[in-house]
């Protein structure tokens, strides 16, 4: 990427500050010890005995890591070319049609609590070359919710990044918490911006990503919520840091709580640093517990979402529970997990009638059932 070196120099200033915040270390595990069963409580939702979240990363809908390289680089020539290109990208991949699509997926499965990142809106006026996009994805998405008489809220929004690069250009991008208001209770909520971030990385393009945090009560029973998308936009060796710093923050703000969820985009495969943090905080990976051996990709399909068969070749979005059961073992965690988006069954049709993916990630559903014992 033509910024690596800015990205470099900037996060130096901000891994070498976060490195020196004790704030930053996980937590110990706090753990349940109950036995869990599942012959026949999976799936009824029938008060406190299960509990079902999904996350989403609803995607932008262009390759913006390439807007913004040439809106860094020192040569001005492409920045129009390459701003006109994701507006193409934008209008084949078709967010209502995907909304709609992500909707039926909702209604099957009726999750609790949904995780959304990339919840962006987008207004591009370029008056003299034709050019007129303006997208709001949560009105979006919940628009088309309703459409299939389907009622969540949002329970909790955190404002990211923003870009607005030139006159009548600009991107916002969001993390979202929605919930299903008939069964689950909101107490708290509230949202936190990663003090270890890229900040400003070209002109009117700041990169600040965070997570948001919720207290609900489903079935009588009070769980802690989080969703969060740590940075994509950077060279590798600086992003395994900072994703490690980013999850670290998260869990140190959670501290205890338990049971706790927690959600999203994490931007970092298994075995990665980010992925040791939350572990070490007494986490355990769902997808990891109940489908041991099954590489579970969920990213990336091209960005256009043209492509005939998943090109999914990493796992990056993860559901993570505590005091809901150990990985393995006599207490070990009960409830079926899967996802959304990486199977060609799953591909829909866009305005122009050409196949695409609901988004570029796969969407993550757990549902959870709780241990014996544990209903109060």
């Amino acid at each position: 990427m033509k910024s690596a070196l800015k990205y470099l120099a900037i996060a130096a200033v901000v891994l070498s500050q976060a490195c020196s915040d004790k704030k930053f270390q996980p937590t110990e595990p706090v753990v349940f010890s109950d036995e869990a069963g599942t012959e026949r409580h999976f799936g009824r939702h029938d008060g406190p005995k299960d509990v079902t979240v999904m996350t989403q990363n609803l995607y932008v809908g262009a390759d913006v890591d390439a807007v913004i390289a040439a809106l860094a680089s020192e040569d001005k020539s492409d920045d129009i070319p390459a701003l006109l290109a994701a507006v193409a990208t934008i209008e084949r991949t078709d967010f209502p049609a995907r909304a709609r699509a992500i909707a039926l997926q909702v209604k099957k499965r009726r999750p609790d609590v949904i995780g959304l990142q990339e919840v962006s809106t987008i207004s591009v006026d370029i008056p003299p070359l034709g050019v007129s996009v303006h997208l709001n994805f949560q009105q979006i998405l919940l628009d088309a919710f309703a459409a299939q008489g389907l009622n969540y809220v949002v329970a909790v929004r955190l404002d990211n990044f923003t870009a607005a690069p030139a006159p009548g250009i600009s991107l916002m991008d969001a993390e979202v918490m929605l919930v299903d208001p008939s069964r689950v209770q909101v107490l708290s909520s509230s949202g936190h911006t990663f003090q270890a971030n890229l900040g400003q990385v070209a002109d009117g393009v700041v990169l600040l990503r965070g997570w948001v945090e919720m207290q609900g009560i489903i079935g009588g029973r009070t769980y802690t919520f989080a969703s969060t998308h740590t940075e994509g936009t950077g060279p590798e060796e600086l992003l395994l840091q900072l994703h490690a710093l980013q999850i670290g923050e998260m869990v140190a703000s959670l501290g205890a709580a338990s049971p706790a969820i927690v959600m999203g985009d994490f931007n970092a495969q298994p075995g990665e640093p980010a992925y040791q943090v939350i572990r070490d905080a007494g986490f355990t990976d769902v997808w990891g517990a109940l489908r041991p051996g099954v590489r579970g990709f969920t990213c990336c399909h091209l960005a256009d979402l043209s492509n005939a068969q998943p090109q999914l070749t990493k796992r990056i979005d993860y559901v993570w529970t505590r005091g809901l059961g150990d990985a393995r073992g006599r207490h070990s965690l009960q409830g079926q997990v899967s996802r959304y988006g990486d199977v060609p069954s799953d591909r829909i049709r866009n305005a122009a009638g050409q196949s695409i993916w609901p988004s570029d990630h796969a969407a993550v559903i757990a549902n959870i059932l709780l241990p014996w014992g544990r209903d109060d």
